[in-house]
């Protein structure tokens, strides 16, 4: 008889778990688009949804160098673009520069920061900033969230090209070449374009949603990296993310060892973190539905050093 802790060994040793979950993504979603014929609007809409959104996780598993070592094949297992919108290599680039924890969500130095420096808010038009703090709420994130981050991430390709800035011309070449792979498919199995657009936009609207309540500015910097304790079938979605203090303590560590992480070091987590929990989705949805969890304007911007006063 085998022994089980080997057969543990070798599942862990060869990453099948995060091949698995590759494997059912790629097989769902090729399904989901070769069958839309007989399948109703408001199924494919949130299946294709839920399938792009994981697919985002499974793409943030590879840039932490997962599955494997080569980072060729890993980047290869996430090349076909299905969210449609952003550069793989971009989000890669700013999700590690994202890692510098020091850093956490600094409106200058943090790309994945929704904060601004309070001399910007200064001068932001009313309206901008009735845009920014519905933004800060769950029902304003998931509606808007995807359209304000293309817009910044487009517009801010365009000004970088045009000032003759290439630093990120091969990303969006790469990504070019993963969205063809992908309407090429939807053209061959007769898939129409005008409902691809918002499984898309809803998958990216759904990552929003994980990463909705991850920072708060504070003082220490573990106090503001949250802890979420999400339904099992949530955290599958996000490849156990949620638990996001867990992640950026140790962001090597591969999604399905993270609870595990977690339980044999939960007081020490919770000490680090200063107790951010959150108790699921539900939770975060209940409190912040039309309630902005906090004001745009980042309230402890240090001004002279361009980051949050250090302590």
């Amino acid at each position: 008889m085998t022994d089980p802790s080997v057969n543990l060994a070798l599942w862990r040793c060869w990453e099948l778990p995060t091949w698995a979950v590759a494997g059912t993504i790629y097989a769902a979603w090729c399904g989901l688009t070769w069958w839309h014929a007989v399948l109703p609007f408001w199924v494919l809409i949130p299946a294709g949804a839920l399938l792009i959104c994981w697919h985002g996780h499974l793409q943030h598993e590879v840039l932490h160098g997962h599955p494997t070592r080569i980072v060729w094949l890993n980047e290869a297992l996430v090349f076909p673009a299905l969210g449609l919108w952003f550069p793989y290599g971009f989000y890669r680039d700013s999700h590690l520069a994202h890692h510098t924890d020091w850093h956490l969500t600094c409106p200058v130095d943090d790309p994945e920061s929704y904060y601004v420096t309070p001399e910007r808010w200064s001068r932001m038009p009313a309206f901008w900033k009735a845009i920014l703090r519905f933004n800060n709420t769950v029902l304003g994130r998931f509606l808007i969230g995807p359209a304000l981050a293309t817009w910044s991430l487009y517009g801010g390709t365009a000004r970088d090209f045009a000032r003759g800035d290439t630093t990120n011309l091969k990303s969006w070449f790469l990504h070019a070449v993963g969205c063809a792979l992908v309407v090429a498919w939807l053209i061959a199995v007769g898939f129409p374009f005008w409902l691809y657009a918002p499984m898309s936009y809803f998958g990216i609207s759904l990552i929003m949603m994980r990463s909705y309540a991850e920072h708060r500015p504070a003082q220490e910097v573990g106090h503001r990296i949250c802890i979420n304790l999400a339904e099992p079938p949530i955290a599958l979605l996000f490849l156990n993310n949620s638990l996001h203090a867990v992640h950026h303590a140790a962001p090597g560590v591969a999604w399905y060892d993270l609870p595990r992480l977690f339980r044999e070091n939960r007081e020490t987590f919770l000490e680090r973190n200063g107790g951010f929990v959150w108790y699921g989705y539900r939770d975060i949805v209940r409190r912040h539905f039309l309630t902005p969890k906090d004001e745009p304007v980042h309230p402890i911007y240090d001004e002279n050093h361009c980051r949050q006063v250090r302590v």
